[in-house]
This record gives structure tokens, C-alpha cells and sequence, in this order.
């Protein structure tokens, strides 16, 4: 994997990282990790990012919303292979067939 700008300063934004886990708890999220957190982050609201300020990220981090995050892990998920794999997967293309 590819590594992003960013990740220079991961250790650095991790208390805002385990800032906004905790709130997405607090909204009932209780499942997303600080991985998938991250890889959001990198791959959506940093995709463009060449020079990262910390104060930049940790702007986007505190930012992000539980619906805008939980929209991107639900595409995410409907475009993953294995997940037609599963036994939802196979219904839901049954169901359409």
C-alpha cells in the first residue's frame, strides 16, 4: 500500500483520531476503528493532499460527520467483491435477477 502524506503525522493526530471515535460512539457507531478512520481520511478527504500541516488535519479529522463517514463505508462496501460474496450479497443479486 501506497503510503500518503499524512502518515507522517499520524501519531501526532491520534488523540483527535480517538476524539472523534468516541463521539461516533456516542451516536451508536460503536464498530469503526481507527484504521477504517484513517483510511478515509487518506483516501477521501486527504486524496489531493501533497504538503500536510497538522493543524489542517487536525481541522479535517474533527470535521468529519458519523453520515458522511458512514455513506463512504456503505459505497465502500456495496463495491467490494467479497462482499457479493456473502450470503446478503448473493440475496440482494438473487432478489434483483
Amino acid at each position: 500500500m501506497e503510503k500518503h502524506p499524512a502518515d507522517l503525522y499520524r501519531q501526532h493526530v491520534m488523540p483527535f483520531i480517538k476524539s472523534k471515535l468516541e463521539e461516533f460512539r456516542i451516536l451508536g457507531y460503536n464498530h469503526v476503528t481507527e484504521k477504517e478512520l484513517w483510511v478515509y481520511l487518506t483516501k477521501k478527504k486527504w486524496k489531493a493532499m501533497q504538503e500536510p500541516l497538522v493543524h489542517e488535519l487536525v481541522r479535517d479529522i474533527m470535521s468529519v460527520k458519523a453520515g458522511e463517514f458512514m455513506n463512504h463505508a456503505t459505497v465502500e462496501t456495496y463495491k467490494s467483491a467479497a462482499w457479493f460474496d456473502s450470503e446478503e450479497g448473493k440475496q440482494l443479486l438473487n432478489d434483483l435477477i
